[in-house]
């Protein structure tokens, strides 16, 4: 028989001790063709030599022993593979194969039973062990191993073939292509060479299934190679297409590692289904399934990943970006201040005393009184030149009349009377139940608010101490929700991230592999990193919003015209909560970055809602400061929608029953929420809503056919309703699986269509939007579709298996340390800043005063800020000259 070599056939009593162990099994030599005689087992020793391939066969009666020697030098490591084929077919009896080395021992049976998803059983009868080497400190040293072959069949042929590895050595960005099975796995050692700190190893394939197993294992024995066991120790991920592991030279005291491929049973945890399963009257449920030739074509690469020089570069970039914000507003804040002092100076100059006040706003939009039909104001009445009591009937018929008239600045009055009125000296606690449960002011409400034309002096009428509270409330409130929810986010985003450093269980956390640099216990450092935006740019802002209240309060301490009673009425509780919930965007974002997986996606999403809702308020409240909606139940409201988003995540996935009331809900709240902003608050929800409803339907629809008293509130709502209706009819037909995105579309949407109204309206107005304004909203659209793109690239993807996941990853494209996603969030919160400051207005512009001016009209406009506001054209515009809408 070929390849038998000379072979030397012992009773088994004539052993030593250690060629016996008690589970050896005995068969019978090449050269006997029956077996023996019973009661006698026998041993087969044989040297054998390397790439040869040995075909014998066993029994019950032999063992069969293959004795292997190699040198081993110091310096050089080369693999060395064991490969068998059972030819026979006895399942319930397999063969027995024992390597027995220097320092360990493999063994393993053929036909080789690997379990799957629900203890399914597969059997494989070719199998490839590759064999741990054994460290030497000799500079040559032969190495003796032996290959024991036992069964307890009666006879079972099989061939035996012992091959030293080409390429086991792993060399720095050279490519290795090899072949894998679950019977036969591969692993390979690599080296670290001097100088390199680390590496990132790179696994890929044409060939999306079978699925299988990356590890980075120490150099130990034994290595775990197998289905069922790879994962015992070192790092490791599933993979399809792509697999990329970071290693880091610290972690692996022996300079070097193995990279160890294993390929699965099944595909299912790939994302792939589940192979059929025969069953059969006469076989049993637990008979295993031969899977024949489930075979993948691989590549690996090992390259250097970036040195510490990269880190701090990449770091003082990133400072260097958002640190020059932080430059160009006090430079900006320093030529405004220059250029305000010569305007002091200038207005100094031209000083006059008997020049009419109707120069300020002597706008080729004004019509006199006399058109109007009325005489001019002779008195305050309701509205912001009211005096702190309640108006007279006169100033409500007037306030009433100077608003039924076409879109435009009506009427004009002198500021004269309301420069010398002196300032509310208390801010001692005012309660805004105190004014609004007065039965009269009920009823001025119902007159006020339900004309067909209001102005802001209509809707600014509360005490400034009351809303100022009201308005505080907002930034108290979302300092405690952050504190109180950021601190557990961070709890159990470093559970996580210590859970992954542990186990080396790589598919917890959803990175982008390509790109993922740690810096000490951390993963990703650098998407952590690049959320320093949003904390350093949110600051900012909060710094802006300070300066621009400081200079409100001196202005309101000097009674200063302009800021009494022009222009829209100043509230910065909202502006704080802004800047407030900007930063804790970018802190919850890093925590969600440390480990990214659908279970913590909220983290990151959370705040985004806040800031969508906050950001609607904010210009809501601009022109309806008295009806704003509290701090409560905007927080309620908010509760409510991050609520959703965990229940979306958690069970909405496929879910029709969840859908279903869910669009229900949102078409509801769309419906109520519509009523509300079109009556202004003047409405009930009791159990006469549908007796009022049908009255109103007879009376406008069937009575007479009358259009709605409010059309550009219709206009807004009827658009309002079809865009989230729309969106309630794609969530129900197509079931997305990212809900939490879905949520955040939704409010994203809702945004933009009321900025879009708001600038449609203030044009329609006869207001304009000044050249820096303008400026601002293109520069920021800009910067916002750039971050889109980068943010629709999808590096990575928890609605899918992390296998599949991987398959999107790509390489960093900024300085080697940045990916598409950083780039969105330097872009995003930079666009976020200036979405703040373009709503938000972080400068009281100084008004054009023509020389005519009276002299306490010319006073030094406030002190100057960064920038212009969206209506910043209004700040010398009487408030009841300022239509809302």
């Amino acid at each position: 028989m070929p390849g038998t070599g000379a072979a030397r056939v012992l009773p088994m009593w004539v052993l030593p001790t250690w060629v016996l162990p008690a589970w050896v099994l005995l068969a019978l030599p090449p050269s006997l063709a029956q077996p023996l005689p019973s009661g006698r087992r026998w041993v087969t020793e044989k040297e054998a030599r390397f790439d040869t391939t040995y075909t014998d066969w066993v029994g019950a009666d032999l063992i069969n022993i293959y004795a292997f020697n190699h040198s081993v030098r110091r310096n050089r490591t080369e693999g060395v593979r064991v490969s068998v084929n059972v030819l026979s077919d006895h399942k319930d009896l397999p063969v027995l194969f024992v390597v027995r080395q220097k320092e360990a021992v493999v063994s393993f049976q053929v036909p080789l039973i690997l379990r799957g998803l629900y203890q399914r059983k597969y059997a494989y009868q070719e199998v490839s062990r590759t064999l741990c080497q054994p460290q030497t400190k000799a500079e040559v040293e032969t190495q003796h191993f032996y290959v024991d072959v036992s069964t307890l069949s009666l006879n079972a042929s099989y061939q035996l073939r012992v091959t030293r590895v080409e390429n086991f050595v792993l060399r720095t960005n050279e490519r290795f292509s090899f072949n894998a099975t679950a019977a036969q796995p591969q692993y390979f050692k690599y080296e670290f060479p001097e100088g390199l700190d680390s590496v990132i190893v790179k696994v890929t394939s044409a060939m999306a299934f079978p699925c299988s197993v990356i590890s980075i294992q120490d150099i130990l024995c034994p290595v775990y190679d197998l289905d069922n066991n790879v994962a015992f120790i070192g790092m490791y991920q599933t993979m399809t297409k792509k697999a990329a592991i970071t290693v880091q030279k610290k972690d692996f005291p022996s300079n070097s590692f193995y990279v160890v491929v294993v390929v699965k049973t099944e595909d299912e945890a790939c994302g792939g289904a589940l192979p059929y399963y025969p069953l059969s009257k006469n076989a049993s449920p637990d008979e295993p399934v031969d899977q024949h030739n489930r075979q993948k074509m691989l590549e690996v690469m090992v390259s250097p990943a970036i040195t510490s020089e990269a880190y701090v570069s990449s770091m003082l970039f990133c400072l260097g970006i958002f640190l020059s914000f932080y430059v160009l507003t006090l430079l900006i804040a320093c030529w405004e201040s220059c250029r305000q002092q010569k305007r002091k100076g200038l207005l100094a100059a031209m000083d006059s005393p008997s020049l009419d006040t109707a120069s300020l706003l002597g706008h080729a939009r004004s019509i006199p009184d006399s058109f109007l039909g009325h005489a001019p104001y002779d008195s305050y009445g309701y509205g912001s030149f009211g005096n702190g009591s309640s108006g007279s009937t006169e100033g409500v018929t007037d306030s009433m009349g100077s608003a039924e008239v076409p879109y435009g600045y009506v009427g004009e009055r002198s500021l004269e009377n309301v420069a010398g009125r002196p300032r509310l000296d208390s801010l001692s606690s005012v309660e805004e139940d105190d004014y609004d449960t007065l039965a009269d002011i009920d009823y001025d409400k119902n007159v006020i608010r339900t004309k067909q034309y209001l102005c802001v002096a209509d809707l600014a009428r509360k005490d400034k101490r009351v809303l100022r509270k009201k308005y505080q409330i907002y930034f108290w409130n979302i300092a405690t929700i952050a504190v109180f929810y950021a601190l557990p986010v961070i709890q159990l985003v470093i559970t996580y991230q210590t859970v992954v450093n542990v186990t080396g269980n790589q598919d917890i956390c959803y990175y982008n592999f390509l790109c993922a640099h740690p810096l000490g216990n951390l993963s990703a450092f650098n998407n952590i990193l690049s959320n320093m935006g949003y904390v350093l740019l949110g600051l900012l802002f909060l710094l802006i919003i300070l300066q621009r209240e400081i200079n409100y309060n001196r202005a309101l301490m000097r009674n200063d015209t302009h800021a009494l009673e022009c222009g829209i009425p100043k509230h910065f509780g909202l502006f704080y909560a802004m800047g407030t919930a900007l930063m804790m965007e970018g802190l919850l974002s890093a925590c969600y970055h440390v480990c990214p997986n659908y279970t913590n996606f909220q983290f990151d999403t959370s705040f985004m809602y806040m800031i969508a809702g906050l950001c609607m308020l904010k210009l809501y409240q601009k022109r309806h400061p008295d009806i704003n909606a509290s701090a409560y139940s905007a927080y309620a409201c908010l509760a409510l929608v991050i609520f959703f988003s965990v229940v979306g995540v958690v069970f909405g996935k496929g879910n029709t029953a969840f859908w279903i009331v869910f669009s229900v809900i949102h078409i509801v709240a769309t419906l109520l929420l519509s009523t509300q902003l079109y009556y202004m608050g003047r409405w009930k929800l009791d159990s006469g809503i549908l007796r009022r409803i049908l009255h109103v339907l007879y009376t406008d629809c069937v009575r007479q056919c009358s259009g709605p008293m409010y059309v550009d509130r219709m206009v807004l709502l009827v658009m309002g309703n079809i865009v989230n209706w729309s969106l309630a009819a794609y969530g129900l037909i197509v079931r997305p699986n990212d809900f939490a995105s879905y949520l955040l579309a939704i409010g994203i949407c809702n945004l933009l269509l009321y900025f879009a109204f708001y600038i449609i309206m203030k044009l329609r107005s006869g207001e304009r939007i000044k050249l820096i304004p303008l400026l601002c909203i293109v520069g920021t659209s800009v910067v916002w579709g750039f971050a889109l793109f980068f943010f629709f690239q999808g590096l990575s993807t928890w609605q899918k298996t992390p296998a599949e996941s991987r398959e999107h990853n790509r390489d960093c494209i900024l300085l080697d340390f940045f990916d598409d996603h950083d780039i969105w969030h330097f872009l995003s919160s930079i666009a976020m800043f200036g979405s703040f400051l373009v709503g938000a207005g972080c400068r009281q512009h100084g008004c054009p005063l023509p020389p005519a001016t009276p002299a306490h009209c010319r006073r030094a406009p406030l002190a100057p800020q960064v920038l212009l506001t969206l209506d910043d054209d209004l700040d010398c515009v009487q408030r009841d000259k300022i239509y809302v809408f």
